[in-house]
This record gives structure tokens, sequence and C-alpha cells, in this order.
């Protein structure tokens, strides 16, 4: 894939970033399968050094960080009291330093939270966006295109490894090693983001709103809910939201993965009503073309919208796929007698 005729995002959170190379749909197959690499770098990077800085992570945020392995790749969450979530970040810890990043144009509320936070606590944060970037790449069972073939059944080949909608792995580089860490074969934004929606990985932030909790875009699984949150941890702020609505209830709302009619060349907007039936029943998050399940989105619905519903969003129909079950939860409910 060459890197000529880069087309960039021009406003939103991403502008700056390389949405596609020419040909957006071949870039996806080729990312899926282990054979590109996409330029995160518009995202910003931050580090939390110092002996203190697993143990500190572990008692402010919603993830398990005591006793976290060197090139573990983990997320978090910040909750305010209410449980919503406030900040996210994902990162690495090297066995010195934590290395983390986040969403374009959150950075400077999330460090300021952190480092009101430090109080005797031996860490040391920093932002270190002007000298490192991030780059996104899917791993196929373990190594970078293991198995397939760089041609147009690359998809097949991946569906049959069972990742046919792998999730990305970053990995945050020196900027001067940046154009050799990408190497020649590249994607944009707009593969990442097909890829990213296809898994049901919501972007916080964009798939959720103010009001967001957990529970309501992540499925539990054993001792964690999501990828963000421990189940079995400490004590940490917002932590009774989570605890409450997993075990003694369903959360307000769901992540669904909507399917959206091809026929209309246009995607709706984040923070677009969906509609059943005229009513208002979600709000619309990201949404792009997938090179095999065509325009998709994800969007939060209220808990109760029937599954088979009829949807529309700004004019286009639509039907959902569910990611997080509307009966989450309803098997730890008592059951009467």
């Amino acid at each position: 894939m060459s890197i000529d005729g880069a087309v960039a995002h021009t406003d939103g959170p991403d502008a700056g970033a390389i949405w596609h190379y020419g040909d957006p749909l071949r870039e996806q197959r080729l990312l899926q399968a282990g054979k590109a690499a996409a330029d995160l770098s518009h995202r910003p990077v931050f580090t939390v050094g110092g002996p203190d800085r697993l143990t500190w992570l572990h008692a402010i945020t919603s993830q398990a960080f005591e006793g976290l392995a060197p090139g573990t790749p983990v997320s978090a969450f910040i909750l305010d009291p209410q449980g919503h979530i406030e900040h996210a970040f994902a990162g690495i810890d090297d066995g010195e330093t934590f290395w983390a990043h986040t969403e374009p144009g959150r950075l400077e509320p999330l460090l300021a939270w952190l480092r009101r936070m430090v109080f005797a606590s031996r860490v040391e944060i920093a932002d270190v966006s002007d000298t490192y970037g991030v780059i996104g790449t899917v791993l196929m069972n373990g190594a970078a295109g293991a198995d397939v073939e760089d041609s147009d059944d690359a998809s097949n080949a991946t569906r049959e490894l069972g990742t046919a909608h792998a999730p990305l792995r970053y990995r945050v580089v020196p900027r001067a090693e940046l154009e050799a860490a990408l190497g020649e074969v590249r994607a944009g934004t707009w593969a990442v983001e097909a890829l990213r929606i296809a898994a049901g990985q919501p972007r916080i932030f964009l798939d959720t709103d103010a009001r967001a909790i957990p529970n309501e875009i992540a499925v539990p699984d054993g001792d964690r809910l999501g990828d963000a949150v421990h189940l079995k941890k400490g004590c940490y702020r917002g932590q009774e939201t989570v605890a409450r609505v997993h075990t003694l209830g369903r959360p307000p709302r769901r992540l669904v993965l909507l399917h959206l009619d091809g026929s209309d060349e246009r995607l709706p907007e984040v923070g677009t009503d969906v509609l059943a039936e005229g009513r208002v029943v979600g709000r619309m998050g990201t949404a792009a073309i997938h090179h095999e399940l065509g325009p998709i989105g994800l969007a939060l619905f209220k808990r109760n919208t029937p599954v088979d519903a009829p949807l529309t969003v700004d004019g286009i129909a639509a039907s959902q796929e569910v990611v997080v079950d509307p009966d989450v939860g309803q098997h730890f409910r008592a059951r009467l007698t």
C-alpha cells in the first residue's frame, strides 16, 4: 500500500490524522490480516513513573494494576462518584514506567485530575506527546500476519483463524522512529475505526456520553467487565455503582452494533437520535463502512428496546446486533419460589 495519495481528516477529534491512503477497504483487509500498521500519532501520550505507580493507579482507577506484568496491555477508567466514566486511557508498563495514551483533546483534564491525586505517592506524571507517538496493528495468533496472504481472500483467511474482528494492539514509539516503525504498508483511521466498531469496542466520549457507566458498554467475563474494569479489586471511586448494577440489576442502557442501510451514501453523525417507530430509543455513536459488513456503527440504546425493532437514524434504516445483552445481570437475581 503506497503512502502516496493520503487523505487526512479535516475536523473532529482525529483532525490531522490520515483517514485513508486511497483504498480504505483494502487497507482494512491488510490491517485485519496483520499486514499493515496505522499511524495514530495524533493520540496524546503520557507516562507515569516512580516506584508507587502501579499501586497508585490501582487505587484510583477501575483496573487492577497491582502485580501487572511488564508488557501486558491494559485499559482503565476513572469514574465519578456515581460511576459515570470521566476519563479513559490505555497503556503498558515496561517495568519502570507506565506508558499510556488517551483520546485527542482529553489529555489536559486527565493529567490535571491525576496530579491532584498524587498526595504522598512516589509517582511522576509527564506529557510526552511531543516525543512519542502511537501505532496501531493487529496481531494474528500472536504474530503479525501469521498464515495470511496479502490477497483479496485475506479477510476470509482471517475469519477462519477465529479473529475476524480482531481488536487493535497499540504501540508507543519515539517520533524519530515513527516512519520506520510504520513501514511501507499502512492503513488509515477509516480502517482502524471499521475494525473497532465491528468488534463492538466503544470509543469513550464518542460512543458514550456523560451519563455512561461501564456496565452499559461491556460484557462481564469472570472477574472482568470488558477490558477496563476488574470486578474483584479493592475500592475505588464509582465502584459501588458498578458492583450494584453488576450484582443486583441491569444497566439502564446497552451498547449495540447497528447495521445501516447502505443504499444511502452517508453515515449518521455522532450524537444523532436513533428512532424506533418514531420514538427515541438510543444515541448514535461512531460509524464506518466495513469491508465485509458494509455500513455499521455503535449506539447506546434503552435496555428494553426490542432487539428486532425496526430502526431509523437520520432517515437511514437500521437493524441492531446485540453487544451487551438486554438481560445481563438477570442470572444474579434470586429465584422466586
